[in-house]
C-alpha cells in the first residue's frame, strides 16, 4: 500500500499512534488480565479422556436417548462396577 492509498483507507492506523505498551500502566493491566481466570472451575475429580471400543448396538442404544448419552454410559458403568 502506498502512502496515498493509506490516507484513503479508513481502516489503516498509523503505527506511530499506538500506545507504548511497556509503561507501568499497561504492565498492570496485563498482569490483571493474566490473573483473571475464566471458564469452568476445575473439578476435584476430572474425567479421563480415552478411547473405548463398544458394540455399535450399545452406542446406538445410548445415542438414541439424546444429548448426554456419554454421561449415561458413564453412569451405567459406575452402577455395574458398584461405585
Amino acid at each position: 500500500m502506498t502512502a496515498s492509498n493509506e490516507l484513503l483507507d479508513p481502516t489503516w492506523i498509523d503505527p506511530d499512534d499506538a500506545p507504548d505498551l511497556s509503561t507501568p500502566e499497561w504492565q498492570v493491566k496485563f498482569a490483571e488480565a493474566r490473573a483473571r481466570k475464566g471458564g469452568r472451575p476445575k473439578s476435584p475429580a476430572p474425567k479421563v479422556a480415552l478411547t473405548l471400543r463398544l458394540d455399535p448396538a450399545v452406542v446406538d442404544h445410548f445415542r438414541a436417548t439424546g444429548p448426554g448419552w456419554q454421561s449415561r454410559i458413564n453412569e451405567t458403568l459406575r452402577k455395574a462396577a458398584g461405585l
